[in-house]
């Protein structure tokens, strides 16, 4: 059995091909298989490939929607959402709209605007959560990993796990020069990730007064194999409720700024990263930006006796 599908590309967080963070979509993913899907994530190689579905008949959602790196599938991830919904979009003809997905993170509302004549997503993301700050050996062990020292880290900020549906590790430092400068030990990055159960380690700089993006980032998952991202929801999100939850935002119910990532891979995009906060201090966290279409792929999936294999015509 051969069946042939096609894979776009898209760059998210940006306008310029080549710069963001590129992703995989596959916009009819209806009949495949987990290990179709996996197969085809890992030949297009990108740091994740998103599948779309139609949901079935009655359900509360319009689309399932899942996501391989090129080694395992994730429940989330922000901009193979940004980047497949504005593929889907501009297929669609679609301006504005709200699409409902049902992801590994729940079901989320995806919002589609135009602004000054682009195309914008906005993706809400999961439900916010923190585990304990991490103890000084921990810490130590962490920072050891990245390439950093106790020096380094900002002050008053803790070295702590966030989620908003695909948790990651936030470790606030203290200059741009060496977020820029970082060559972390991948295999000691992946020991950790399977000690402490987290894949991802975002570290991030806030940026001085008068820089139109409030923090700079980095973003290094090697248990998934990512070694680094270059533009990533799911660490600038995060980052949005972490940065809320210790002051460093304004107390305002509603608050928008950006995040660059990208830098030191060649690769810079702008996230915008909004954080809304209750009475009750809980948080809605909403990540958003356009893309730009790179390309597509025609890609042969063959199943013999049960193996995929997945060849580019």
């Amino acid at each position: 059995m051969t069946r042939t599908i096609t894979v776009f590309l898209a760059d998210a967080f940006t306008t310029v091909p080549g710069k963001g963070n590129r992703a995989g979509v596959v916009l009819d993913a209806s009949g495949l298989s987990d290990a179709a899907m996996q197969a085809v994530a890992a030949l297009v190689g990108v740091s994740e490939t998103a599948f779309l579905s139609p949901a079935p008949s009655g359900a509360d959602y319009d689309l399932v929607q899942r996501y391989f790196t090129p080694e395992v599938e994730v429940p989330t991830c922000g901009h193979a959402t940004i980047g497949s919904h504005f593929v889907r979009a501009r297929a669609l003809g679609m301006t504005n709209g709200r699409v409902r997905i049902k992801t590994g993170a729940g079901v989320l509302p995806i919002d589609i605007e135009t602004v000054e004549g682009a195309l914008k997503v906005t993706m809400t993301q999961g439900a916010v959560a923190f585990t304990p700050p991490y103890d000084a050996p921990m810490v130590e062990a962490i920072l050891a990993a990245l390439g950093l020292g106790p020096d380094d880290l900002a002050d008053g900020l803790p070295v702590q796990e966030v989620s908003t549906g695909h948790s990651k590790v936030m470790v606030p430092i203290r200059s741009v020069a060496v977020l820029d400068g970082l060559a972390p030990d991948m295999a000691a990055l992946r020991a950790l990730s399977r000690e402490i159960g987290c894949n991802g380690y975002f570290v991030f700089v806030l940026d001085g007064e008068g820089d139109a993006c409030l923090t700079s980032g980095r973003m290094f998952a090697p248990a998934v194999g990512i070694d680094e991202d270059p533009v990533t929801g799911n660490g600038n999100g995060p980052c949005g409720a972490y940065l809320s939850r210790y002051g460093i935002l304004p107390g305002r119910p509603v608050f928008s700024y950006l995040g660059r990532q990208g830098v030191a891979m060649g690769r810079e995009g702008t996230i915008e990263v909004t954080v809304t906060r209750d009475a009750s201090g809980s948080h809605k966290v909403q990540v958003g930006g356009t893309a730009v279409e790179a390309g597509c792929l025609e890609i042969e999936l063959s199943d013999k006796n049960g193996y995929i294999s997945a060849t580019i015509l």
